[in-house]
């Protein structure tokens, strides 16, 4: 019979640098066998929900963090019994072990040769591991052996157990916990976690700064339903920050337009109304992305963002338009990738899928990311217009208001017309005045229009 050892998985970065995520579910029990890129726990970026496969087959051993806990990227999750197959057991379905990285996980390791650590979630780039020599991570850990089969002499490798930090050390907390506590005023040396292992959750925190302002003297904080409090962390966490740094670094310049659709308005009931459109989901907000994709042709200067660090404005030759959803979870900008190349009829389709997948908070951080200039339908909740805040590294956004019936002069007379405002944001520094009123009015004059297309194609 073959031995037995131990592998962990740490909980890897899933996409463009997020330092932690929660776990919101797992899928798996101790003791439960499992296969290779099997689901084994549902985990909440700052960015979307995601479905986390397992890097191995054989038995969960262990699992270390609870539902709800805010883990940091590198730390061991959970633990499974796989079959030792030798210096390549536990490869993945790349044929790349999992590396240890004793830095990340408070478990002593040995020296080992490099190694390929997996793209396990199908985010990142595979990163490249040289081997490290030996050391015991901050807050050492107790060990436990885990009995092989009978009939061998093996022993697996041990399982971390937790034990209270080393006097000295830091209390185990996530970034957002500390800072909480700094804010509060907060010594989490004083604060005993009760948390998995020991962790210092945000409301140890906040027990241990109502408790001393209590013992001080001072009023207690209100109860009841007075007022309700709900933790900023996930996707509106992310949205929160990502604004503030986008109206704070950019200089914002909005203009508006109102405009008499309905030739586009009657342009959509006919689209409904053919066979080439039969099953297809078609609003307002099909032709306006279409639009906004053909006055990019003309305008692709708003098709950009800044660059920074290099001082360069960087010009797309793409278009990934994002489209703002509304969920639960919060605002998020899923984008469809290649936008400009997709006729009205597969672009009509991606629009419905992409907004579907986004309020079932179902979107992968890929779509979440690449974005070069988004829309927002505020018609839908029956707004006329706004100030919409860019999505950060893009140059322009544009505002779709609600279609309304209105009084409008057509051939110097009044009559009752379908009309849209539209709003445009842009960033200052990538795009001027004259390019960002030429790209609103092309926008404009295609919905009010649509046979303007011909003279743009």
């Amino acid at each position: 019979m073959s031995a037995t050892m131990i592998k962990e998985f740490r909980l890897p970065d899933l996409g463009e640098g997020l330092t932690e995520s929660e776990i919101l579910s797992w899928k798996v029990a101790v003791g439960d066998t499992v296969t290779l890129n099997q689901v084994i726990a549902e985990v909440e970026t700052a960015k979307a929900v995601v479905e986390l496969p397992s890097p191995f087959a054989g038995v969960v051993a262990a699992l270390h963090e609870e539902p709800g806990t805010v883990v940091e990227v590198g730390k061991p999750i959970v633990s499974f019994e796989v079959d030792d197959a030798g210096p390549s057991g536990g490869a993945n379905a790349d044929g790349g072990a999992q590396a240890d990285r004793p830095d990340a996980g408070g478990v002593e390791t040995q020296a080992a040769p490099a190694k390929r650590e997996p793209n396990l979630v199908g985010y990142g780039a595979v990163v490249e591991h040289p081997g490290r020599p030996a050391r015991r991570a901050r807050g050492q850990v107790r060990t436990q052996a885990v009995q092989a089969p009978s009939g061998t002499e093996a022993a697996a490798p041990a399982v971390p157990a937790a034990v209270e930090p080393p006097a000295g050390e830091r209390p185990r907390s996530t970034p957002p916990v500390r800072k909480l506590a700094r804010d509060l005023g907060v010594d989490l040396e004083q604060v005993t976690g009760t948390g998995p292992h020991g962790l210092i959750t945000r409301e140890d925190v906040q027990n241990f700064g109502n408790t001393y302002v209590e013992s001080e003297g001072a009023a207690p904080v209100p109860s009841g339903d007075r007022e309700t409090r709900t933790p900023v962390k996930g996707v509106r966490k992310f949205t929160a920050a990502a604004m503030v740094q986008s109206a704070f670094t950019a200089p914002h310049v909005t203009e508006f337009l109102t405009v008499d659709v309905t030739p586009t308005m009657e342009l959509l009931a006919r689209l409904k109304g053919s066979k080439v459109f039969e099953g297809v989901k078609l609003t307002p907000l099909t032709i306006a992305a279409k639009a906004v994709l053909i006055a990019l042709r003309n305008n692709p200067t708003l098709n950009s963002r800044w660059d920074e660090e290099n001082q360069e404005i960087v010009q797309f030759n793409y278009v990934n338009l994002g489209i703002a959803a509304a969920t639960p979870r919060g605002l998020t900008v899923p984008n469809i990738k290649d936008a400009d190349r997709l006729p009205l009829r597969e672009l009509a389709g991606r629009l419905s899928e992409l907004t579907e997948t986004a309020r079932a908070g179902r979107t992968s951080p890929s779509d979440l990311s690449g974005g070069t200039i988004s829309i927002t339908n505020i018609g839908v909740f029956g707004i006329d217009a706004g100030t919409p805040i860019l999505n950060p590294g893009e140059a322009a956004i544009v505002a779709l208001g609600a279609v309304r019936k209105a009084p409008w002069v057509v051939d110097d007379a009044l009559a009752v017309r379908q009309v849209m405002s539209l709003s445009l944001s842009f960033d200052h520094r990538v795009v001027d005045g004259e390019q960002g009123s030429r790209f609103l009015a092309d926008l404009g004059g295609i919905l009010a229009d649509p046979a303007m297309v011909l003279t743009m194609v």
